[in-house]
């Protein structure tokens, strides 16, 4: 099937990614570059995507945060072995709205809400203990009332500028198509050799 719109790509995948047995259909590899030009890797959870992109959320004093405010460039990648698929997105990251991270928040569970203000993410602790504490301390703090999204906390978008959707085939002859746009204009499409 041919999509004159990645995003439309994007979504059929999805939806039979999510129809499958697959754990955590919307696990993806979000890749980012240091200040010192090192990669670096790991796998969030995409929040949410539209037209404008793709959303995952974080603690803005983590690692990738930190790697996101002096390279605003980074990739996504998805993997369904299950499924064959694979789907590479390249593009820059911007920061969501407040009131989009606010919303995000308030729909998450309580113990991923008290977790939130609990993690200094990707600061060094003395040990889980410390980090047990903060959850009680956090736990006591918010008790019989809602959970406020912390100011250090939020989503991020990364707006899009390439796909490549990635088909398993016999022999290694996988089917591999790419979008790409240009001047913020239409998507243009090409098949690569595998």
């Amino acid at each position: 099937m041919s999509y004159s719109n990645p995003f439309e790509y994007f979504a059929d995948w999805f939806k039979q990614a999510n129809n499958t047995l697959i754990d955590k259909p919307n696990a993806m590899v979000l890749s980012t570059i240091s200040d010192k030009q090192s990669p670096a890797s790991r796998v969030v959870l995409l929040s949410s995507y539209d037209s404008e992109g793709f959303v995952f959320h974080t603690n803005y004093n983590s690692h990738k945060a930190s790697h996101l405010l002096h390279n605003h460039n980074a990739s996504l990648l998805f993997w369904w072995d299950e499924l064959g698929y694979q789907i590479r997105i390249e593009g820059r990251v911007e920061k969501t709205s407040n009131k989009e991270s606010d919303e995000y928040f308030a729909g998450r569970l309580r113990g991923s809400q008290i977790g939130a203000w609990s993690s200094n993410q990707s600061s060094i602790i003395n040990g889980r203990a410390e980090l047990e504490e903060k959850v009680k301390k956090y736990s006591n703090e918010f008790k019989d009332q809602n959970v406020k999204r912390p100011d250090f906390w939020g989503g991020y978008r990364l707006i899009p500028d390439y796909f490549e959707f990635w088909i398993n085939r016999e022999s290694r002859l996988h089917d591999r198509i790419e979008y790409r746009i240009k001047n913020n204009q239409a998507w243009t499409q090409a098949i690569l050799a595998p």
